[in-house]
């Protein structure tokens, strides 16, 4: 398994500023949109679904009882909302074929 860096922002708006010709700060300023967009629907309980990318995924979980590995003693783990992310089958074959 090859070793990966890390896409960040600004990596994000520069290849949109390369391909589409905006300026940097154009570039920049639509990357902080569509990530602005994407939190806000989630923060309202919607679920994201980008075609050929993936889905971030909302769950409400319910309270349950765990244990601390260390101690072995039983505690409370409390309600909570997660999100978790399932890639696309074309995302999925894309990563496959390295």
């Amino acid at each position: 398994m090859r070793s990966a860096g890390t896409l960040t922002r600004a990596d994000l708006a520069e290849k949109i500023n390369r391909k589409m010709g905006l300026s940097r700060a154009d570039s920049l300023a639509m990357v902080e949109t569509i990530l602005r967009l994407m939190s806000e629907a989630l923060i309202k309980g919607e679920n994201v679904k980008i075609s050929g990318f993936g889905s971030f995924i909302l769950r409400d979980k319910e309270e349950r009882i765990g244990r601390n590995p260390k101690t072995g003693i039983e505690v409370p783990i409390t309600p909570r909302r997660v999100m978790t992310f399932r890639a696309s089958q074309l995302l999925k074959d894309r990563i496959a074929q390295g």
